[in-house]
This record gives C-alpha cells, sequence and structure tokens, in this order.
C-alpha cells in the first residue's frame, strides 16, 4: 500500500466527501490560502470552487452557528478551527445547540457537523495555543469526539465522521502531520467508536490517543529492551469510548497505564481507569496515568522540558512498578536535545 503523510490522508479525505457528496463543504480560516492548515485544504478551491471551499472572518462564534445552521438544514459542513482554544469562542452553538439538536427534536432532525480542531505543543506557544481539550467535548452527550493518530486513520475517520448524523469533534495534533503511513486509496468504511491494539504484549497494557500513542509505542520499544511486553491500545475514538479491546487487553496482562495529551485531572485518563474498576478487573500493580499537570501550558523551553509526559517517563513508570527495585536503569534517549520541538522540517507558522 503507498504511504503518505497524515496532512495528505486529511486532505484526501476532504477530496473524497467533496467530490461524492454535493452537501458537503469546507470553511475555515485559512481554507483556501496556499498554506492550507498545515497543508490538509492546498488546492481543494481550485478542484471544487469558492462556494464549497470558504474562508471565513474571525468570528468563531457566529461562523460555526451559521455551519450548525447548514447542518440541519442538510449540509454537512467541515469547519476548521486552527487551534482548539480558538473553538472555545464557539462552544454555545457546538454544546448548546449541535449537541443537544437530535435529542431535543426527538431524532427527528440530526446535525451533521464535523469541526476539525488542532491541538498540540511547540516552540513554547503558551497557554492560549497549547490545549488539548478533548475531556471537555467528551463530557457533552450528543458530541462525538475523534483522535486519529496513523495517516490511515486520519483520512477514514474523517470520512466516518462527516458521514455520521451526529456532530462530531475531530482533534488533530500537530505534530503527527508529518507522519507518514500505509494510506488506502479510497474509503474502507471505518466505523467511529473502536479502538485497535497497536502493539500485543503480555505484561502491561498502555492505553492512549493521538500523539501520545506514539510516545507509548517507542515506551513499549524501550520496555522491550529490559525484558518487559508492552500492549499499546490506540482508543481513536475518546467518545465513544470502546472499552471492549481495552478491557480485554487489562484482563490479560492485568496491569494498566493510561497517557493523554490533556491534562489528568478531570480527564480521559481518569475515565479510563474508573470504568476499569468497575469492570471489576483485578491488577497486579497500582494504575499509572500520563497527562498534564493541573497547571496552564508554560512558554519557557526549561519548563515545556518538564511539562509534557515522553516515552521515558512512561517506561520509566511502569519498568519501577513491575521490576520495583530490581528494575534497571532505562537511558533518555533525547537527553540533552530540545524536547518541545516537532519533526525539523515542520517549520510553522503555526
Amino acid at each position: 500500500m503507498r504511504k503518505i503523510s497524515f496532512a495528505s490522508a486529511i486532505l484526501e479525505a476532504q477530496e473524497h466527501l467533496l467530490a461524492h457528496d454535493p452537501s458537503v463543504f469546507v470553511i475555515g480560516l485559512g481554507v483556501p490560502t496556499n498554506a492550507g492548515v498545515f497543508g490538509t485544504t492546498v488546492g481543494l478551491v481550485e478542484k471544487f470552487g469558492p462556494d464549497r471551499v470558504l474562508d471565513m472572518p474571525a468570528s468563531e462564534n457566529g461562523m460555526t452557528g451559521m455551519g450548525v445552521g447548514a447542518a440541519i438544514a442538510g449540509m454537512r459542513p467541515i469547519m476548521v478551527h486552527n487551534r482548539v482554544d480558538f473553538a472555545v469562542l464557539a462552544m454555545e452553538p457546538i454544546v448548546n445547540q449541535a449537541a443537544k439538536w437530535f435529542y431535543t427534536y426527538g431524532g427527528e432532525v440530526s446535525c451533521p457537523l464535523t469541526v476539525r480542531l488542532i491541538i498540540g505543543r511547540g516552540w513554547g506557544q503558551g497557554p492560549q495555543h497549547s490545549q488539548s481539550l478533548q475531556a471537555w467535548f467528551a463530557h457533552v452527550p450528543g458530541l462525538k469526539v475523534v483522535m486519529p493518530t496513523t495517516p490511515s486513520d486520519a483520512k477514514q475517520l474523517l470520512i466516518a465522521a462527516v458521514n455520521d448524523p451526529a456532530p462530531v469533534i475531530v482533534l488533530e495534533h500537530r505534530w503527527l502531520y508529518d507522519t507518514v503511513g500505509p494510506v488506502a486509496a479510497q474509503s474502507t468504511g471505518e466505523k467511529l467508536g473502536e479502538s485497535r491494539l497497536m502493539v500485543e504484549g503480555t505484561d502491561v497494557t498502555l492505553v492512549s490517543c493521538s500523539y501520545m500513542t506514539l510516545e507509548c509505542v517507542e515506551a513499549a520499544r524501550l520496555l522491550a529492551n529490559i525484558g518487559v511486553s508492552a500492549s499499546v491500545v490506540d482508543l481513536r475514538t475518546v467518545s465513544p469510548l470502546d472499552m471492549t479491546t481495552i478491557l480485554g487487553s487489562v484482563e490479560h496482562t492485568r496491569r494498566l497505564v493510561v497517557a493523554d495529551t490533556g491534562h489528568t485531572w478531570f480527564g480521559i485518563s481518569g475515565e479510563i481507569l474508573a470504568r476499569v474498576a468497575e469492570a471489576g478487573i483485578n491488577l497486579l500493580s497500582r494504575p499509572l496515568r500520563y497527562g498534564l499537570p493541573n497547571a496552564p501550558t508554560p512558554t519557557t523551553a526549561a519548563l515545556s522540558d518538564v511539562f509534557y509526559p515522553r516515552a521515558i517517563d512512561i517506561a520509566r513508570g511502569v519498568a519501577s512498578e513491575i521490576m520495583g527495585a530490581n528494575a534497571p536503569l532505562i537511558d533518555d534517549p533525547d537527553l540533552g536535545k530540545p524536547l518541545d520541538w516537532p519533526q525539523r522540517n515542520f517549520t510553522g507558522p503555526y
């Protein structure tokens, strides 16, 4: 199968949707520009015209409200916000309108709005440009929340999101856009709400989503070097949450670690740990969770380097819990390198 980037996969998904469904349109700040939202919308306006690929003013609340209106009128809008932080301005139409429409009207009217939101970190962007608010959206009944990790999932889950009758929030991590992987040329009919076992192991289950799945895969590799076998479950969809795959793995390994791009307090990791506890699985060690501390995102490199959990933190935590005092020290492969930095060829502007 051919290999393309995460960004190219999102672009292909939108091309597919625009070509196959005349009710689909894409709108967002900078969507028709040459930069095209990290390359995810480049060339769409030339192929499908300015009536279906639209720029918008910096009026997130009003424009998202327009998207809600278009959705309930029979269109399938893809609304793009360059930061999840900007979508905070549009929480009223998303939470009070889009999420409630199907319920309010007794299932007679749906609101198939898809909202693409960009999360992530890098270059010390600070407290207003680096948040991961998936737990906030997942808390709202009526919203579905998608967080792809691989280029294939970036394409297929976006197609599934737009075809879904419910409003769907799609969170894309900036540091994933340049990652490359195999992607089918056509739609594969993926469904929302299904996680994937990325790595199979016997000693511990690592559950994660989005960019943190890459950190967990790397942690599994580091652990394998000291004889610890780790499974990695990629959530793919945060809401609805596929507990069947998670519980199946945890029942086998009896050890659980959850890693999230968001804050640990009142977050996705706490929800997963609670559901595993409610399932009555007898764990062999205390569960661990990794995420952001209960503080706004820092700007300085000195603070950023210790703010975000990494593969080495996960691997060392697992080794300590499983092997105790006998755990060998795992060397940090990135020691001395700047850490709040994405792939070197990813230069911005965002």
